[in-house]
């Protein structure tokens, strides 16, 4: 991969990093306010509230994944592939909560936002394969 290439991707993954810290920060840490936000409803049941601030928790350790993969994203392409997955499966959840209308239209900055950055991580992917592809031929 080239320099250029190399340091954008750095930056890419500092962005994608600080978008899980800014969801996590609401989601974890502010659980019964986001969910209301989402859902139009208060968030009473403990077992719920549990449940909610784990997927946000998830969220937590993304941001520390996408960090690691900011020092060295031509290493710890992995954490991409478990946080891709992630990303698409939570912004796809989002989709049908809304769709079932359980969830109202601020889902669609989780939605937007995911989606754009599994498409930023499939050109990743693509980069990094077109440089191995190189170096080994």
């Amino acid at each position: 991969m080239k320099s250029k290439e190399l340091i954008f991707f750095k930056v890419f993954f500092i962005i994608a990093s600080l978008w899980n810290l800014i969801g996590a920060f609401f989601g974890y840490f502010n659980t019964a306010y986001t969910f209301n936000g989402f859902f139009d409803t208060e968030l009473t049941d403990p077992l719920f509230y549990a449940i909610y601030q784990g997927a946000w928790g998830t969220t937590l350790v993304y941001f520390i994944g996408y960090a690691i993969v900011a020092y060295n994203p031509v290493k710890h392409y992995g954490i991409v592939i478990v946080g891709g997955i992630g990303k698409v499966g939570f912004a796809i959840s989002l989709l049908k909560f809304y769709l079932l209308g359980l969830a109202n239209s601020l889902v669609f900055i989780v939605i937007i936002g995911d989606f754009i950055f599994s498409i930023l991580f499939l050109y990743y992917f693509f980069r990094l394969y077109e440089s191995n592809k190189k170096t080994i031929n």
